[in-house]
């Protein structure tokens, strides 16, 4: 080692180039070997094309139709486990908030193991979840077991859309998310009617069952198909810490709203530390958030006050909507005898028009200020809602249809533009985060507020009751239906049914009533959001 100056001295003028090119060539080389790794892989074409894009969209479409599949379910998976209508909704938000969980993890997990692999797990994962889903015994390993399929679920919807865009050319971009966009309409649309069809015809385990097939073979075919379009791995720092943090209080806050009712809310003292657990885990989960280096949610992007409002806006709306889709159905089957058929086809028409006007906002959105659609889109919602809230126990099917088929034209003028006008506000290099954060808030407020309407549907059912009896001649009533032929046992159930019958259609009506109101504040709140300086491009909005 001595000896090495003494020559690098002696031949200094010959070596010390031969050095300095030796090491510029190794360098380039391995510059060269790591922009070739970061380079995407060519789209596909052919047939290879079109098996991508049926795997990724069949993908999507099947962990949507699980966020709607359980909703006229409800009562039959209850009944057959022995539960309340109430807690059968659980089935609901214990996916939906899993599922949530899980996206923020979407683009760490897609750079640590790759989007391809990441993909096919998950898919796989879905499939064996749901098998034991079917298998549950009780509504506490179904519950667990929905968890679990939620979790496996979370990453697939966003990387579906993300491998569709690799697979077909720029070009063809706007094709690919057309497509793309065409399952998360038609899927949530399905759900409903395919649920009851199984309901009514088979054991409801096949809600779950029928997931399996689709899942795995799937999952076989796209590492087939798609394996060569796996991108580089990046080792990230995952933020654990957070994770944690969100994990507690997400999981804290959901058992409280689901649990509430159960435990007399506030006057528990399991409720109250679920509460302090959710507030202090908040308020952690902010400060570290904040202060991380590589967070695992951005709070920055909150500086933006348009991506704020919207969020806040997107938040209300969609919880609104997404109780109101619950409570329907447990109301259509538990009180005006509808099978789980009948009211999935009532939930139905939904789609119909939201297919057709999907192309037509996406359109608009070049010219048309998307404040403006937004707030078309959600006060039409809210009129439709407080048209709702004049329901009595004598609507026939058409009746309950029409504004069902209405609101699936309002619907994308609300979805479409607000996502991407909250977008607009954001800086490129955290437009990732801040579009994953929109979704997860999203899903997050769906479970929530289904938590608190289906609280609030049950709550209002009883104080109508006791307000209808007190305000009733009971004596009188029973003995009318007495006259009419009736036993005095038979009388007391027959004015006990009209009564409870009642009670829960006034509640209904009050609920949406409600949702109605929130629907209007909302739509006065988007133009609290500044209007883009350019036009808006839309976005897939889910």
């Amino acid at each position: 080692m001595a000896d090495l100056p003494i020559a690098a001295q002696g031949s200094g003028e010959g070596m010390a180039p031969v050095v300095a090119r030796g090491e510029s060539a190794a360098q380039a080389a391995r510059e060269a070997r790591a922009n070739e790794a970061l380079q995407p892989p060519p789209p596909l074409v052919g047939a290879a094309l079109w098996g991508g894009c049926i795997l990724l969209s069949l993908a999507n479409f099947v962990v949507l139709l699980d966020t709607t599949i359980a909703n006229v379910s409800v009562p039959t998976i209850a009944g057959g486990l022995g539960v309340s209508a109430n807690e059968g909704t659980w089935v609901i938000t214990s996916y939906a908030v899993a599922e949530a969980i899980t996206v923020p993890l979407t683009g760490w997990l897609s750079q640590r193991f790759g989007s391809v692999r990441v993909f096919v797990t998950a898919m796989g994962l879905f499939g064996v979840c749901s098998a034991l889903c079917g298998f549950a015994p009780s509504l506490g390993v179904l519950v667990v077991c929905r968890v679990l399929q939620g979790l496996a679920g979370g990453p697939m919807i966003p990387l579906s859309q993300t491998l569709l865009l690799r697979i077909f050319s720029k070009e063809q971009a706007g094709q690919a998310l057309g497509l793309w966009a065409m399952t998360t309409v038609v899927a949530p649309i399905a759900g409903p009617i395919l649920g009851g069809l199984i309901c009514d015809n088979a054991h409801w385990s096949w809600i779950f069952f029928i997931n399996v097939p689709v899942a795995l073979v799937t999952a076989a075919l796209a590492w087939r198909l798609l394996r060569a379009q796996e991108d580089a791995r990046v080792k990230r720092p995952l933020d654990l810490v957070g994770l944690g943090l969100m994990v507690v209080w997400i999981a804290a806050l959901q058992i409280l709203l689901d649990k509430g009712e159960d435990e007399d809310w506030f006057n528990s003292a399991f409720i109250v530390q679920l509460a302090l657990v959710a507030g202090v885990g908040f308020v952690a989960f902010l400060i570290w958030e904040l202060t991380d280096a590589n967070p695992i949610i951005n709070l920055r992007v909150f500086r933006s006050r348009s991506y704020t409002i919207c969020l806040g806006v997107l938040c209300l709306c969609y919880g609104a909507y997404f109780s109101a889709t619950v409570i329907q159905p447990l109301w259509l089957q538990t009180n005006l005898g509808y099978t789980a058929t009948w009211a999935g086809y009532a939930v139905a028409p939904l789609g119909v028009l939201a297919i057709v006007m999907s192309p037509i906002v996406g359109r608009l959105m070049r010219s048309a200020d998307p404040r403006l659609l937004v707030f078309i889109g959600v006060m039409g919602i809210a009129a439709l809602m407080f048209w709702r809230s004049h329901f009595n126990s004598d609507i026939n099917y058409a009746q309950i249809v029409l504004p069902q088929a209405l609101q699936g034209a309002c619907m994308p003028l609300f979805f479409v533009p607000v996502f991407s006008l909250g977008l607009s506000s954001i800086r490129p290099q955290e437009m990732a985060g801040a579009a994953g954060i929109l979704s997860f808030a999203r899903t997050m407020a769906g479970a929530f507020a289904t938590s608190l309407a289906t609280t609030a549907w049950a709550n209002g059912g009883r104080a109508s009751r006791v307000q209808l009896l007190n305000q009733t001649d009971t004596g009188g009533a029973v003995r009318s239906l007495m006259h009419a032929g009736l036993s005095q046992g038979q009388a007391l159930r027959q004015f006990e049914a009209m009564v409870s019958g009642q009670a829960v259609m006034l509640a209904t009506d009050k609920l949406f009533l409600t949702i109605s109101v929130l629907l209007a504040i909302a739509a006065c709140s988007i133009w609290l959001v500044a209007k883009p300086a350019g036009r808006v491009a839309s976005s897939n909005s889910h």
